[in-house]
């Protein structure tokens, strides 16, 4: 049984097993979202903007990890939407801040539940005990660094003669041989 597991394994990449998975998050997030809802990826832009009002976009690409030029590309579109308005920053001339419209904020609101229902599911085909598991390690490959590692305490160090005083302690209360 091990053998057919490890075998299974080796087909398929580390890379494309999480392809995979992301498609399955993809279309429970579609079939709980529906049609014309924003996407995954919005979902993410416009909670990084609810977040940070008046965030410049490279402060997006921080909080989101789309890179700069999809950013903006999705930015721009989301601004024809609607959804998002965008302006010249006061602390940068050079940058745009950016806020949610009100339908931005709708949309927002109105796609929470049906997110974290999506995500209930995907977890749900997971056993219990390996929810957080996954959790963590997609946070680790997502952040692209490892975590640190936990030290483990140092033992007491014993004092010398310690350890002779214990052996001498426990012949003392030995009975002695006639």
């Amino acid at each position: 049984m091990a053998k057919d597991k490890t075998a299974k394994r080796a087909a398929a990449s580390v890379g494309h097993l999480l392809h995979r998975a992301a498609q399955r998050a993809l279309d429970l997030y579609a079939a709980e979202a529906g049609p014309g809802a924003v996407t995954q990826r919005q979902h993410a832009v416009l909670a990084a903007v609810a977040e940070k009002e008046g965030a410049a976009q490279a402060d997006l690409v921080a909080a989101t990890g789309v890179d700069r030029s999809t950013l903006a590309d999705m930015v721009a579109r989301m601004i024809d939407k609607g959804l998002l308005a965008r302006e010249r920053s006061a602390l940068d001339a050079r940058a745009n801040a950016v806020r949610l419209t009100d339908a931005g904020r709708e949309a927002l609101d109105s796609i929470g539940p049906k997110t974290a229902a999506a995500d209930a599911a995907l977890l749900g085909l997971l056993p219990k005990g390996k929810r957080e598991a996954l959790l963590e390690a997609l946070e680790i490959l997502a952040a692209g660094e490892p975590m640190a590692k936990k030290v483990k305490a140092p033992k007491p160090e014993k004092v010398k003669g310690e350890k002779a005083d214990k052996k001498k302690k426990k012949k003392d209360k030995l009975p002695k041989a006639a």
